[in-house]
């Protein structure tokens, strides 16, 4: 019953890492009112799993390499409702509940074991997996550009040379809104797509696919993006600042999607 419960957590983690982005990103408090109770649901059906898990066997520590990483997770999870609870901040949240979520993957989906049919990994959830991602990225291009004309239109207007194409641009506030906004977009669609990605590849293929190139260089994509956002948001970050660091972020994409060719399950000539 162990994998059971804790399976039922890794759901629920993953249900509050969405939910916490519009609370830290849109300043939309409501939705702490989904992320918390499910983090303490997940919190209290890990607890369970970990405790059956070390009764079972026979040890009161834990010693595997599942176990270590369920017990962190139970430990990260337990920080952030604790950092809640006397700071009122859901920041943290941020990066935590994505992680907790990916240690409790394969502790609750064992290699080897596969619980879902294969056909189910190649219809809706693959599709959703992929369409996310790919929004992302655009949002990032967008992002990118917006940084661009942003700073094409400082340079214009400080030079006081309009011209009949120049001037047809946004203003500086609606090319910054339009870069952070892009921004605040595609982060949902970003995690939503690594953590539905991670939970089908946990069951398919185990740990090794989490020493994938590609995956890898994905999760650190979405570490730059997530502190690309922070700096936007905290520093009030623009011009040239902006394009180099959005730049930054695209190379990492480029790498992500150039990974491909050295991808064991991304290879896009590789098995279906």
């Amino acid at each position: 019953m162990s994998l059971f419960w804790l399976r039922i957590a890794v759901v629920l983690y993953g249900v509050a890492s969405l939910a916490v982005l519009p609370d830290v990103l849109y300043d939309r408090p409501r939705w702490r009112n989904l992320a918390i109770p499910a983090t303490v649901a997940a919190l209290l059906f890990h607890f369970v799993s970990v405790a059956e898990m070390l009764m079972a066997a026979h040890h009161l520590v834990p010693v595997s390499a599942s176990e270590v990483q369920a017990v962190l997770g139970l430990l990260l999870a337990t920080a952030f409702l604790l950092v809640f609870a006397a700071y009122r901040s859901m920041t943290i949240g941020v990066v935590l509940l994505p992680l907790v979520f990916l240690l409790g993957l394969l502790p609750a989906f064992a290699p080897g074991q596969h619980t879902l049919e294969a056909p189910l990994l190649r219809s809706g959830w693959i599709i959703l997996h992929i369409a996310l991602l790919l929004a992302a990225y655009a949002a990032l291009i967008v992002s990118l550009l917006a940084s661009t004309l942003y700073l094409i239109q400082e340079k214009r207007l400080k030079r006081h040379t309009p011209t009949s194409l120049f001037s047809r641009l946004p203003s500086l506030q609606t090319a910054d809104q339009i870069g952070l906004r892009s921004l605040l977009v595609g982060l949902p669609c970003m995690t939503g797509g690594l953590l539905i990605g991670s939970a089908l590849a946990a069951n398919e293929y185990g740990a090794v696919y989490f020493r994938d190139p590609k995956v890898l260089l994905s999760f650190a994509m979405w570490l730059a993006y997530v502190a690309m956002i922070a700096i936007r948001r905290n520093v009030g970050l623009r011009g040239r600042r902006a394009v180099w660091l959005s730049s930054f972020v695209f190379l990492v994409m480029l790498a992500v999607w150039s990974a491909n060719q050295v991808s064991t399950f991304h290879r896009f000539a590789g098995r279906p």
